[in-house]
């Protein structure tokens, strides 16, 4: 394709080797494709104009590897890497795919369980350093319960916590470059997992050891599937200036953890993200967190990896063509965006500006105010016509 919304390692693009890697396997059926091996996953991405690529420890080095195994891996990977240019932004680990886990990894009931995650942790900590990785995403996928008489879940927090700190302690005795990025879920694979939503991350970071090293990633399915908005959910974060890496996907309420290319649904929730990220400036990696879906072969993983981006690239034009539009600016002053910025007690929050607050309140008019329309008909038309392509 030779248009614009073509990607390029400008745009801080990144895949997981999980997201392209997929087979197409799900819980009712095996692999549709075969696997792709990392440095082939590497060498497409970079055809196709990502910045870089993202792992899991054992999306790398298989579980099990010997010491020579996987000097030998990470060696070939440092070479394609510096081969195409990319970049490893972020890594992880997988706590939640091996038996030791079933009852949790951080916040199991047994000690041993918990002290094998987190030194498995603590070596994906290593390992990603050593490809240049500055952040590291903690998803709790295991973290959580089904039978509630079971977990004293007041007790895991304060395990999920001190194992938090204890990668955070890690980090900073080692002298890296490193923060932490937690990433919540409410459901699947557990029936209830731990830190559900945003609100409730940002809550529990709060009460961490260091919360300085530690932010979160929202991930755009995650927080739909709780029929929540996820671009108020990164308002909420960037907010608090926590908004440390991000997931971008598609996902429709109520169903199962879909993954979907980014766009594919929810395109209006799409292009609010979309046009949070790029109003606010952030400057961060926009990594796609999805898989192709289970019909494709290999060649329609990177049809899917194509379309992410330039979905992406396609809906930050919408937002300069928003910016720009005249009528679009008209109708946000009609609307009253603007005001919000408007303090409620220019003077404070003492006294004398309480003072000042109800004697402005005093002379307002209870019936006029009601009367006020705000437009949002019109401007929400408005963003429709946008989005299907005639304004």
């Amino acid at each position: 394709m030779t248009d614009n919304f073509d990607p390029t390692p400008q745009d801080r693009f990144t895949f997981g080797l999980w997201t392209v890697g997929n087979p197409g396997r799900d819980p009712f059926g095996s692999e549709t494709r075969p696997p792709i091996d990392p440095v082939d996953s590497v060498h497409r991405l970079a055809e196709l104009g990502a910045y870089g690529v993202n792992f899991h420890d054992n999306d790398l080095v298989p579980f099990g590897s010997s010491a020579v195994q996987r000097n030998e891996i990470v060696a070939r990977f440092h070479k394609a890497l510096d081969e195409t240019g990319l970049k490893v932004p972020m890594v992880t680990t997988n706590l939640f795919h091996r038996p030791i886990f079933k009852e949790g990894a951080f916040t199991a009931n047994d000690p041993n369980v918990r002290r094998f995650a987190v030194a498995k942790t603590l070596d994906a900590i290593d390992l990603g350093v050593e490809f240049g990785a500055q952040m590291f995403v903690m998803w709790g996928g295991r973290e959580g319960v089904e039978a509630d008489a079971a977990k004293d879940i007041q007790g895991a927090l304060d395990r999920y916590a001190e194992a938090v700190n204890l990668c955070c302690s890690y980090i900073r005795e080692s002298g890296y470059d490193m923060r932490i990025a937690l990433e919540p879920k409410p459901n699947e694979p557990r029936g209830d997992i731990l830190l559900p939503t945003v609100g409730h991350a940002l809550a529990f970071i709060d009460r961490l050891e260091w919360p300085d090293m530690v932010g979160v990633n929202p991930e755009f399915a995650h927080e739909t599937m709780s029929g929540l908005s996820f671009s108020h959910g990164i308002a909420q974060a960037l907010w608090n200036g926590k908004l440390f890496h991000i997931d971008l996907n598609a996902q429709r309420i109520g169903k199962f953890d879909q993954d979907f290319r980014f766009g594919s649904e929810g395109i209006r929730d799409a292009f609010y993200t979309v046009k949070l990220l790029e109003d606010a400036g952030w400057t961060g990696m926009r990594h796609f967190d999805a898989h192709a879906y289970r019909t494709e072969d290999t060649e329609g993983v990177w049809d899917f990896a194509r379309g992410c981006m330039r979905t992406y690239l396609i809906l930050r034009d919408k937002v300069r063509r928003f910016n720009d539009d005249k009528e679009i600016a008209a109708a946000l002053n009609v609307a009253g965006r603007f005001l919000i910025a408007e303090p409620t007690s220019p003077s404070g929050l003492g006294s004398a500006a309480i003072s000042d607050v109800r004697a402005e309140a005093a002379g307002l008019s209870e019936e006029k105010l009601a009367e006020v329309g705000y437009g949002h008909e019109r401007l929400d038309q408005l963003v429709t016509e946008l989005l299907l392509g005639v304004r």
